[in-house]
């Protein structure tokens, strides 16, 4: 997740900026305020029940490496770490449906919807596991799902500065729990398309307005990935899928906090590494101190879910360790990489 918070993307989603032109990295490119041409993905397109989700694929080998998006980024948002991982092991990342080339999928948005989604994609493109799941941010509540209804497949985790069941993000200057927006709903049975969803705003009947923001620490990609960063979240699609999400979000994590410490909701003993930021960014807040502190036990919770598990706090990065110091990520994964093929514990 790029935006200081889970739930401030909706305002970034929300903003549309009339220019013309795409300023990426310091260079200027002229554009005609239409929508930069991706009509070839970088992976392929996978059948996820009734829906086709884009995958990328790289390397080879066992177990394979999953990687999860946080709130409102693309598959490409690993470009600084997959190539790295490829060089060991399969490594797969993708894009949520709604997102980039991923078609539309049905609604709610939720966890188990998601999961099903790519475990259905995976198994269609004959991607067995084993599986070692990667995510960043919500991303990390995502892979906690897939672990959940798919444990027999999942050997190892890597959570990226996600974020706890009782975490708090700020809104208005104040600390505010995701669960307390919960309003108890319970998540249908996953669900495949019989009819292809059609968006009438999705169809190229009119100019698509791009949403040329590149924010920090987006500018660390390579400049053709942020010209693809400026096409994708500038699809009308993408930010219905993305609100779908958001909205749905309060009640996996508050389903979460609920099933605290029940066995389906552990990972027994695989390996399991929690890289945390080295600062929240709460200064200048009256309650920064608590909040610093509640922030860093929680993340310190996380490593509880598996009885095979350590704590990284990297004072190197802010939110996305991913972007901002890909090398701890990259390290980490292959340390659960190594775990996984030698069946011992993190040291």
């Amino acid at each position: 997740m790029i935006l200081k918070d889970l739930f401030s993307v909706i305002a970034k989603l929300a903003r549309i900026q009339f220019t013309c032109f795409l300023l990426i990295g310091g260079t200027v490119f002229s554009g005609h305020c239409q929508a930069i041409p991706s009509d070839h993905p970088t992976g392929k397109l996978v059948d996820a029940g009734g829906h086709l989700l884009h995958i990328d694929v790289t390397g080879t080998g066992k177990p394979v490496v999953i990687f999860e998006n946080g709130s409102g980024d693309f598959s490409f948002i690993w470009d600084l770490v997959q190539p790295e991982i490829s060089k060991t092991t399969m490594t797969v990342s993708y894009d949520r449906a709604g997102y980039a080339w991923s078609e539309a999928g049905p609604l709610p948005r939720t966890g188990r919807q998601i999961a099903y989604e790519l475990h259905t994609a995976l198994h269609n493109a004959g991607i067995k596991g084993p599986y070692i799941l990667v995510g960043q941010s919500y991303g990390g509540f995502l892979v906690r799902s897939f672990a959940r209804f798919y444990r027999k497949e999942v050997v190892g985790l890597v959570l990226v500065d996600a974020l706890n069941e009782d975490s708090k993000v700020i809104v208005n200057n104040k600390g505010m729990r995701i669960r307390d927006w919960a309003k108890g709903e319970q998540a249908p049975n996953p669900q495949n398309i019989t009819n292809k969803i059609t968006d009438p705003d999705s169809v190229a009947k009119k100019p698509v307005v791009l949403d040329t923001a590149i924010e920090p620490p987006l500018n660390k990609l390579p400049i053709n990935i942020q010209k693809l960063q400026v096409w994708a979240q500038s699809q009308p699609v993408y930010k219905k899928a993305s609100n779908n999400e958001m909205t749905w979000s309060p009640e996996d994590v508050a389903d979460m906090y609920k099933n605290k410490g029940k066995a389906e909701y552990l990972l027994g003993d695989i390996p399991l590494i929690v890289i945390s930021r080295g600062n929240g960014g709460y200064s200048g807040m009256p309650d920064s101190v608590e909040l610093e502190n509640e922030r860093i036990k929680l993340q310190d919770d996380l490593t509880h879910l598996s009885t095979n598990s350590k704590h990284i706090i990297d004072n190197n990065s802010g939110h996305n360790i991913h972007l901002e110091d890909p090398e701890t990520v990259i390290n980490a994964i292959k340390q659960v990489i190594r775990a996984c093929k030698t069946h011992t514990k993190l040291n």
